[in-house]
């Protein structure tokens, strides 16, 4: 296997003001001022041995600290990153409240060189986007994603 992979669960409703997907904000220093590309389908990297499905429910549960979901699965197949990383995706139709959220964290050297390690939240927000927002921000690749999503709900 060359390169990275990520899978993850994009959560979908369908709402009065049309279909709506769950996104989340990338945490940390980098992201924190961005809003276009900053925002990411609730994912993770694995192992070649970890089936794809088990590192998307499993990566849900760590990036928001909730169960994934039941119901059915749509597959959304892959995209590549500009980062060369390969992102599998799900969608399933549920609701969740983005308050009851509580992300996942990680630890980095911040400000850079400075020997302080600080810890910062894998996503510092979560939302409901309709398909159009969801486009503006979501990271170029993953727009893939609501395509596929979109020509699935049509």
């Amino acid at each position: 296997m060359t390169g990275k992979r990520s899978a993850g669960l994009l959560l979908f409703r369908h709402t009065d003001d049309g279909l709506q997907v769950l996104l989340g904000h990338m945490g940390g220093p980098f992201f924190a001022r961005r809003d276009a590309g900053a925002w990411t389908v609730p994912k993770g990297e694995y192992e070649p041995d970890e089936p794809a499905w088990d590192a998307a429910r499993r990566e849900f549960q760590e990036e928001l600290g909730l169960a994934p979901p039941d119901g059915d699965a749509v597959a959304l197949g892959e995209v590549r990153q500009t980062n060369g990383k390969i992102v599998t995706a799900w969608a399933i139709e549920a609701d969740l409240d983005p308050a009851t959220v509580v992300p996942g964290t990680f630890r980095m050297e911040w400000p850079p060189k400075s020997g302080r390690v600080q810890e910062f939240p894998e996503l510092d927000r979560v939302e409901w986007l309709g398909l159009d927002r969801a486009r503006e921000v979501i990271v170029t690749a993953q727009s893939a994603f609501l395509d596929r999503l979109a020509e699935h709900s049509a």
